[in-house]
């Protein structure tokens, strides 16, 4: 998967955050808060977003809905099965980022492993 480019991931990152469907006007809105942007501009980068499948719309009137179609959780999993398909060992990989995560997360992924587990004895 490619990474989302700067403005591609400002636009998913309002998205994502408010958790409702926008309009461009709304985004364009919140990004000028902080730095100039055109509506145009974000009208075309929503418009490829969508077009690569990364966001729904609907008509709202005469103005486009804009909706993410995944969580931004699962866009930071798809980057980080990747990166792991760039190494050629994925299980050294693996002790890597394991061993710079905090004891925090390393408890969170020991649930989410137990959780798998069960997910798949269930299943079988």
């Amino acid at each position: 998967m490619r990474r989302l480019g700067d403005l591609e991931a400002e636009i998913m990152d309002r998205l994502w955050t408010w958790n409702r469907p926008a309009t461009v006007r709304e985004v364009v809105d919140d990004i000028n808060k902080t730095r100039p942007v055109a509506y145009t501009t974000v009208m075309t980068v929503t418009n490829i977003l969508y077009s690569k499948g990364w966001l729904l719309r609907g008509k709202q009137g005469r103005a486009w809905l804009y909706t993410p179609v995944r969580s931004r959780e699962a866009y930071s999993a798809a980057l980080m099965e990747d990166g792991l398909g760039e190494s050629k060992d994925r299980p050294a990989a693996l002790v890597h980022f394991v061993e710079n995560m905090s004891g925090e997360e390393q408890a969170a992924l020991r649930r989410a492993l137990r959780n798998v587990g069960r997910q798949a004895k269930a299943e079988s």
